[in-house]
C-alpha cells in the first residue's frame, strides 16, 4: 500500500475563512471536498482554540451536496444514523461503517492492482498517462465508491436496464474501441 501523507492542515480564522497552510491561500468547502475526492486527508483546526472541526466540516459538505440532490445516502440510512446518535451507549453503526468503507477502498485497490498487472503493455512508454486515465475512468463510472459498475451493493448485477445503462455501455464500447486503437497504434511503435 501507498505511505500515508500528512493531512492537509486547513487553519480556520475567526472570520471563518479556512486557509490551506500548504497553498498559502484560502480555500472554500468546495475546494476542501476537492481534495478529499482527490485522495487527500485533511484537518481542520481553529486558529485561536486548537479544536479539531474537521468532522464539523465534513458533515457539512456531506449536507450541502446531499441538499443540491446529489443524495448518496438513502433516507434509511440516514434514519439510522440519527438513531444510533440517540441510542443510549455505544453504538456498533461507526465501527461498520468505517470497515464497510475500508472494505470497499480495498476492493477497488485490488481491482486496479489485477487490471495492472494482467496488462502486458505495463512496460511501453506512455503506459503510465493510460493507466492514470483508466484510473479516472474506473472512479468516475463507480462514482468514487469503488463499487463496478451496474452492480448492486452485493455485487449482484442489476436485472432492470435503463436507457441510461444503455447509454452508459455505448460509452464503454467508444472507450474500449479507443483503447484498441491506442494499443495497436502503440503496438506499430516497436
Amino acid at each position: 500500500m501507498a505511505e500515508q501523507k500528512q493531512p492537509l492542515l486547513i487553519k480556520r480564522y475567526a472570520s471563518r475563512r479556512l486557509y490551506n497552510t500548504e497553498t498559502s491561500d484560502y480555500v472554500t468547502l468546495e475546494d476542501i471536498a476537492g481534495f478529499i475526492r482527490e485522495g487527500r486527508e485533511v484537518q481542520i483546526v481553529d486558529l485561536k482554540s486548537g479544536d479539531d472541526l474537521t468532522r464539523q466540516y465534513l458533515l457539512q459538505i456531506i449536507a450541502e451536496h446531499e441538499s443540491r440532490g446529489e443524495s448518496v445516502l438513502p433516507v434509511d440510512v440516514l434514519n439510522d444514523l440519527v438513531r444510533s446518535y440517540m441510542t443510549p451507549g455505544a453504538s456498533v453503526v461507526p465501527q461498520f461503517l468505517q470497515a464497510s468503507f475500508e472494505m470497499l477502498r480495498d476492493g477497488q485497490s485490488q481491482m486496479m492492482d489485477k487490471m495492472n498487472a494482467m496488462n502486458p503493455m505495463a512496460k511501453m512508454p506512455g503506459f503510465e498517462l493510460m493507466q492514470a486515465q483508466q484510473e479516472a475512468f474506473m472512479k468516475a463510472m463507480t462514482g468514487g465508491m469503488g463499487g463496478a459498475a451496474g452492480t448492486g451493493w452485493g455485487g449482484q448485477a442489476d436485472t432492470e436496464k435503463t436507457a441510461g445503462d444503455a447509454a452508459e455501455g455505448e460509452d464503454l464500447d467508444a472507450i474500449k474501441k479507443q483503447l484498441a486503437e491506442l494499443q495497436d497504434k502503440l503496438s506499430r511503435l516497436k
